[in-house]
């Protein structure tokens, strides 16, 4: 069994390689942003909470995220293993989660602020399905439609350059402490997310003893 923590900034790609990581290896993708996403998208109340919070360009609370990916991980639908992405967001978090799951690695993706910027800048979501597009690696076929149900793509609420900027130093403040934690472990895998995602993907392998 394999249990890992993916983290990095907004935009390093962490999705992707989660998720190319849980196919190849048997691992459940635990996200907490595809967990918010599933809450707006069917109108839960906890999607409406969500909702206010970015439109004011604001981070969801931790608590709620904590609360969120306790009751996921009580499942126990991970006969191979997890890979946790979103969490831990605190020290405290971070804590008590090495207390309660022997974790074999928290994998780091590393990206420059200027690149986080202009890759969030470029994000686009369907306005009807919830696809997400990029226009640097998931550009639609038609331009500013989607592929699937052809609703109009639109940018999210969040993504303007102010509120990025505002997310990028509060990433950095809050995330280094956490790392410290999972640092005096020797947990700490860290990985250049300024490449192809197969050499992304090739390296987060070989760094984890996979190949």
């Amino acid at each position: 069994m394999r249990k890992y923590v993916i983290t990095g900034i907004q935009g390093c790609g962490k999705g992707t390689q989660a998720k190319l990581l849980s196919e190849k290896y048997d691992l459940v993708h635990i996200s907490v942003g595809d967990i918010f996403r599933w809450n707006v998208q069917h109108h839960t109340k906890l999607g409406a909470r969500i909702r206010r919070i970015v439109a004011r360009g604001e981070l969801v609370d931790d608590e709620i995220v904590a609360d969120i990916v306790h009751k996921r991980l009580a499942d126990h639908d991970w006969n191979y293993g997890f890979i946790l992405d979103g969490f831990p967001r605190n020290p405290r978090q971070a804590e008590f989660f090495l207390e309660n799951y022997d974790i074999d690695a928290v994998i780091n993706i590393e990206l420059p602020d200027a690149i986080v910027m202009k890759r969030v800048l470029s994000r686009r979501l369907c306005s009807q399905c919830g696809l997400d597009y990029n226009l640097f690696f998931h550009r639609p076929e038609k331009e500013d439609t989607c592929d699937v149900c052809g609703g109009q793509l639109i940018a999210r609420a969040d993504d303007n350059e102010d509120a990025v900027k505002a997310r990028i130093a509060d990433f950095h403040a809050k995330t280094q402490p956490v790392l410290d934690i999972f640092a005096r472990k020797e947990l700490i895998v860290t990985v250049d997310g300024n490449q192809d995602v197969g050499l992304v993907q090739a390296e987060l392998r070989f760094k984890l003893n996979l190949v």
